[in-house]
């Protein structure tokens, strides 16, 4: 019998139940990644004294960045991606398992979060974004990786040697789904397999940018230089990963057959990164 050479992505969304509440695996990375941000955040303000940041001042940031992260990605999604969705039925806006959540939204979310820090701080929008920037990357590989799990936002099609075959691109919840296992045991499935283009991000936005902002901010750097740079790299990593993702089904190819919608949000990203390391290299701001 002929034997995939590809692995098979079917896994339970569900990480564990507590009576009738489910806990997703994809919740999970989201509190994982906000524990790291406490415990990150607390070793870079013992380290980057030069920022001006205590422990505590991590623990009460933390809390306005949740809230920017969990409200801006879901608008954000919904806005960007699923807005019909919505007109048709306004309560999609309350079904985050129903398209997830959206980066650029969360991006929109967190940057109003520091915003209303910084006022209540009397600190300035970019020293607070400065300090906050180095630690974002984490958070987005773990939500990457939360969707490799999850077996969404797939690649496109490859039969590259580590390509893989996500069984709820082939079928709606096909993660539970015997015949396609079956199927794919016999190697019927093998054309259906997919470049794993969260993991590509995982890498990409997730450790290279967190080592890239790291790497750079382990020096005093130019009021708003490390906030450009994380624009930048974002920028940059997200719109390579476009080219092996998947275009959101109700959304296809912005133009051509080649430009998403993905690419179109980080274009702005990698322009505005760019100009303002630029300025702040320049002198724009002194402080």
């Amino acid at each position: 019998m002929t034997q995939s050479s590809y692995p098979f992505i079917a896994i339970d969304p569900v990480a564990f139940s507590v009576g009738p509440l489910d806990v997703h695996w994809y919740g999970i990375m989201y509190l994982l990644a906000f524990l790291f941000f406490w415990a990150g955040g607390a070793w870079l303000a013992k380290r980057r004294q030069w920022w001006g940041w205590n422990a505590q001042d991590v623990g009460d940031f933390l809390f306005y960045g949740m809230l920017g992260v969990v409200l801006g990605g879901r608008l954000g999604y919904v806005l960007f991606y699923g807005f019909q969705n919505f007109l048709d039925d306004p309560v999609f806006l309350f079904r985050i398992t129903d398209g997830g959540m959206s980066f650029h939204g969360g991006l929109l979310g967190v940057l109003v979060a520091m915003w209303w820090f910084g006022r209540r701080t009397g600190r300035s929008f970019w020293q607070v974004s400065d300090f906050v920037a180095p630690l974002v990357p984490v958070g987005l590989g773990l939500g990457r990786l939360g969707n490799f799990i999850g077996g969404e936002l797939w690649g496109r099609f490859s039969d590259l040697p580590w390509a893989m075959i996500f069984a709820n691109a082939i079928q709606p919840g096909g993660w539970r789904s015997e015949e396609l296992e079956a199927a794919w045991r016999a190697g019927a499935l093998d054309h259906l397999a997919r470049h794993p283009s969260q993991l590509y991000q995982v890498l990409g936005e997730g450790l290279g940018l967190f080592v890239l902002l790291i790497a750079y901010s382990r020096r005093p750097r130019p009021t708003a230089a490390v906030s450009g740079l994380f624009l930048l790299g974002y920028g940059c990593f997200r719109f390579m990963a476009e080219f092996f993702r998947e275009p959101d089904e109700h959304i296809g190819f912005v133009s051509g057959e080649w430009l998403t919608m993905g690419m179109v949000l980080s274009l702005p990203m990698v322009l505005a990164g760019a100009v303002i390391m630029f300025l702040a290299h320049k002198g724009w701001r002194k402080h």
